[in-house]
């Protein structure tokens, strides 16, 4: 456990005894199923996360030494972990593989192999909007509140040098003309500016690195297993909360390949975060944003977009029915179109993220008729 852990749980265990209010305690659940490394990798994780602060309960294959609920597979987990969140019995959850809705994504924390300093990832799984550069806008502010939340007073914010950069930095520029209070760093490299170089991400030059969340999925695996050749993630906190304006659950995700240093760092970036509450935090960063004219640069993105396309029939919704079936390989920019297809055909669909990339999802009884739809459209191969 770090000093900076220790010196947190030592802290709030020392208020609670002088106030002697200890009050309801802190609960954050841990799915305990689809580990490459197996189950006792997972249970090492939350053994090693123990303290007195919070409780920790596994859901999926439990233990004795921990408050368990018992699941049959990965599916009935998440059902229970999210039962559970609405229910308030526990604040939290970490998981893996779980499917975010679009304008949700997490904001990973790493620690830099070169340094050891932490670099705030945004984002790393889902995806904050199906626009690539209204979601890189979004990511940063997502990246500021978790950063906030995580103690960092002032994080400063650079932008990795991916396809969408530029724009994204003159839209952020626009917010922070507005009023917004972004604080912008400059590359370690000579020629300097917010935009971020590999370099930058190895010196962790900012507090939060912006960028596209496939992108930041491969970041924040490949300075997890840095050492390691990739089969096993050693270091870093994981891939981080599920972000985005009025969702308020906490969901935290690490990955199958997440080994117990990962996941018991997962375990206590969670509770620092619901200690913080974290979306009391998120509330008053969008207040902030949206003051600063978020809602009016999104529109314009938005206007330029629809300008440029060809038209576009005007698809009906149909009624709408329970999707549990997925359909990957979607491009993340035909994702709507790709959903619009189907409702041309009075097959009703919804657009998803999961860790992996886009997902379309559709009934189970349209599954197969809907697959077959979308190769004939060249949406999938």
């Amino acid at each position: 456990m770090s000093k900076q852990v220790i010196s947190e749980v030592l802290l709030e265990v020392a208020n609670a005894i002088e106030t002697g209010n200890f009050g309801k305690k802190l609960k954050v659940g841990l799915t305990t199923l689809g580990s490459e490394h197996g189950f006792e990798n997972i249970l090492q994780g939350a053994i090693l996360a123990k303290n007195p602060v919070f409780d920790i309960v596994l859901i999926g294959k439990g233990h004795e030494d921990f408050e368990s609920y018992e699941a049959k597979d990965e599916d009935e987990a998440h059902k229970i972990m999210e039962d559970l969140l609405d229910k308030g019995e526990i604040a939290s959850c970490v998981t893996m593989h779980y499917n975010f809705p679009i304008g949700v994504s997490t904001v990973g924390r790493a620690v830099t192999p070169g340094v050891g300093k932490e670099l705030f990832i945004a984002n790393t799984t889902g995806t904050s909007s199906t626009d690539r550069i209204e979601g890189m806008i979004k990511n940063a502010i997502y990246g500021i509140i978790t950063a906030k939340a995580c103690g960092v007073k002032e994080p400063t914010v650079g932008i990795l040098n991916v396809d969408g950069a530029r724009q994204t930095e003159k839209e952020l520029k626009r917010l922070q003309e507005g009023g917004y209070d972004i604080r912008f760093t400059e590359s370690s490299r000579s020629d300097g500016g917010c935009v971020m170089r590999g370099n930058d991400v190895l010196r962790a030059t900012p507090d939060i690195m912006v960028m596209d969340s496939l992108t930041g999925n491969v970041m924040s695996k490949m300075l997890s297993s840095f050492t390691t050749g990739g089969s096993y993630e050693a270091s870093g906190f994981g891939y981080g909360p599920g972000i985005g304006e009025g969702y308020k659950n906490l969901v935290m995700i690490i990955s199958r390949a997440s080994g117990t240093p990962v996941i018991a760092n997962a375990i206590r970036y969670a509770a620092q975060l619901v200690r913080a509450k974290v979306f009391d935090v998120a509330d008053a960063e969008f207040k902030a944003a949206k003051k600063a004219g978020l809602d009016k640069i999104l529109s314009e993105l938005k206007a330029a977009r629809e300008k440029s396309a060809a038209p576009s029939e005007d698809v009906k919704e149909p009624p709408k029915e329970i999707v549990t079936a997925q359909i990957p390989g979607v491009e993340v920019m035909d994702l709507e179109d790709a959903v619009k297809v189907l409702w041309k055909e009075n097959i009703y669909a919804e657009s998803g993220m999961g860790c992996t990339g886009p997902i379309i999802r559709v009934s189970d009884a349209n599954k197969a008729k809907s697959v077959e739809i979308l190769q004939k459209a060249g949406y999938v191969s």
